[in-house]
C-alpha cells in the first residue's frame, strides 16, 4: 500500500501533508480560519495505478445539511481546467447519506473517486472542494484547499 491519507481536528491554516509516494504528493489546507472535526483518507497514494481510488470521509458538521452544493475546481499549472458542481442535498429525495445530517452529528460514509483513472500531466495541482448549505453559495460550510505534485507523467 503506498499511502493512506488521514485527517483528524488540526490547526486552521496550517497545511496537513496527506502521502506521498513515487509518483505523487498531496497536502492540503481548510480555506477558512476555523477548526474542523474531519477525517479523509484514500488509497492508493498514486496516480499511475489504474484503479479507483477508495476514499472514506468523517465529518461533524458545524450546521444541519438540509441543502448541500459542491462546488469543485481544479488548477493545473495556474489554469483553471476543471469547474464541476451538483447539489447533493435540496431537502426532497436525497440518495446521500450526508443528507439530513444535523449540526454535531458524526457522518461516516465512503465512496470511489473515478478520477484516478485520469492521466495526469507532471506538474502542480490546486484542488478547491467546496459545500454550501445554499444554492446562491453564500453560506460555505466546508471548503479544502488541497495541492497535488504530480512527480512523473503516467503516459
Amino acid at each position: 500500500m503506498f499511502g493512506l491519507f488521514l485527517l483528524i481536528l488540526f490547526t486552521p491554516g496550517v497545511s496537513e501533508f496527506l502521502c506521498t509516494s513515487p509518483d505523487l504528493e498531496m497536502s492540503y489546507t481548510f480555506c477558512d480560519s476555523t477548526a474542523h472535526a474531519f477525517t479523509f483518507n484514500v488509497t492508493p497514494c498514486s496516480v499511475t495505478n489504474k484503479s479507483i481510488w477508495k476514499a472514506a470521509l468523517t465529518w461533524i458538521p458545524r450546521g444541519d445539511i438540509t441543502f448541500l452544493k459542491v462546488v469543485f475546481n481544479v488548477w493545473y499549472e495556474g489554469s483553471n481546467v476543471l469547474h464541476w458542481q451538483e447539489t447533493l442535498c435540496s431537502g426532497a429525495d436525497d440518495e446521500y447519506s450526508v443528507c439530513g445530517a444535523l449540526k454535531g452529528e458524526t457522518i461516516a460514509t465512503s465512496f470511489d473517486i473515478k478520477g484516478a483513472r485520469i492521466k495526469f500531466p507532471k506538474g502542480n495541482y490546486n484542488i478547491i472542494l467546496q459545500g454550501f448549505s445554499d444554492d446562491s453559495e453564500n453560506d460555505n460550510v466546508m471548503c479544502l484547499n488541497f495541492t497535488m505534485i504530480v512527480k512523473q507523467d503516467a503516459f
